[in-house]
């Protein structure tokens, strides 16, 4: 079937008004507190000169989160926000609990280990043993479950319920929608050492991955009141397998669109398959281009990070933290995709940012992937 080969975009104004939430000055507050957690460095920002050039870009910035706390991935900061957040408001033992594709419950074992706290994580079927053991590592009580991520978040909220642990999610429902907003406010530390270290003039297009959205709907706004009228363009990716935000944004119709099943895709940390609504609210203000994405796309940004060009520096990019690159170096480099390039306005003025948002948090698999050129397509 020729769309599981190809990318698929759905662009839509995005003109709306951006949520008064996620100002520089909120997440100053933020980055505040991650000062003060060992081990807090701002990631490193690299400027891929060689790469853009090639592409035909003005610019190309990666955001290399696998530097961040010793943990391979960026989510840690939503985790330890929230998680201080929750304990100023609720003081005492707690055991958290979240259900996690990996990188999201490896954070919440690292913060409540270092609050005193215990934690408990439950997997979606089909999860890496290396990324369960890591978080095992960290004192957690783990295991994979026989669901899917959506199911397995249903079943850590139940289990929530039956033992009294404070569920620790970064997707919202009715009735459930404080804790994952100081998830989201975690993440925009990383928003905020991105723009300093871009300078003043900033990007012009900004690639965020979706899996639940917390973090591309964080970061979008956060970009959205910094820069006002001279916002950056949003691009929000996703696999073929997970698109909800995808066919939220091509239904357009003020309903909320999941995907069920499987959500068979090498981005593991990208499948989930209902989205947050919290994070659709900033999205829907802030961003205009929702792209679908085969799992080459992934790879391939797996392999150009991998191997850079002249002195770009190289940078260790898991599947899930692969795809924008990926996605910028096909849409740029392939003829047959001018279209798409038009659609979104790359050029040679352009000036792009991405996030790597994990490391190879599956050595097994990214060795399968770089070295060999094997993956389950889906």
């Amino acid at each position: 079937m020729e769309f599981e080969r190809e990318i698929q975009l759905v662009q839509r104004s995005a003109g709306g008004t951006v949520p008064p939430l996620f100002t520089p000055a909120a997440a100053e507050e933020v980055r505040a507190f991650h000062r003060t957690l060992p081990g807090y460095a701002p990631t490193p920002l690299a400027e891929l000169r060689r790469l853009a050039e090639h592409l035909g870009l003005g610019a190309l910035h990666v955001k290399d989160e696998s530097k961040r706390f010793g943990l391979n991935a960026f989510k840690v900061l939503g985790g330890s926000w929230c998680l201080h957040r929750y304990l100023r408001e609720h003081p005492g033992r707690h055991t958290f609990v979240t259900a996690t594709d990996g990188n999201h419950g490896r954070g919440i074992a690292w913060a409540a280990a270092r609050l005193g706290m215990e934690s408990v994580v439950y997997m979606p079927k089909g999860s890496a043993k290396e990324r369960l053991e890591n978080i095992r590592a960290l004192g957690a009580k783990a295991e994979i479950t026989e669901w899917n991520y959506d199911d397995t978040v249903r079943y850590a909220s139940r289990q929530a319920a039956e033992h009294g642990w404070v569920l620790v999610q970064d997707t919202s429902w009715e009735g459930y929608e404080q804790i994952p907003m100081w998830i989201m406010e975690g993440y925009t530390t990383l928003a905020l050492e991105a723009a300093e270290q871009m300078g003043e003039e900033g990007p012009t297009h900004v690639f965020l991955q979706a899996g639940v959205g917390s973090m591309a709907g964080a970061i979008a706004a956060f970009f959205a009141h910094r820069y006002g009228e001279r916002r950056p363009a949003i691009a929000v990716v996703e696999p073929h397998a997970a698109n909800c935000f995808f066919r939220t944004a091509q239904a357009s119709d003020g309903q909320l669109h999941g995907v069920g099943g499987e959500l068979r895709s090498i981005m593991a940390g990208l499948a989930c398959g209902e989205p947050c609504g919290l994070a659709w609210q900033m999205l829907e203000g802030c961003a205009e281009s929702y792209l679908s994405l085969p799992d080459w796309v992934s790879a391939k940004g797996m392999r150009v990070l991998g191997n850079p060009l002249g002195d770009d520096p190289r940078i260790v990019s898991g599947e899930s933290g692969a795809a924008t690159v990926g996605l910028v170096a096909a849409v740029m480099g392939d003829p047959a995709c001018a279209p798409l390039r038009e659609r979104l306005g790359l050029d040679g003025s352009s000036r792009v940012l991405c996030i790597s948002t994990e490391g190879d948090t599956d050595r097994e698999n990214y060795r399968r992937i770089v070295w060999d050129g094997a993956y389950p397509s889906i």
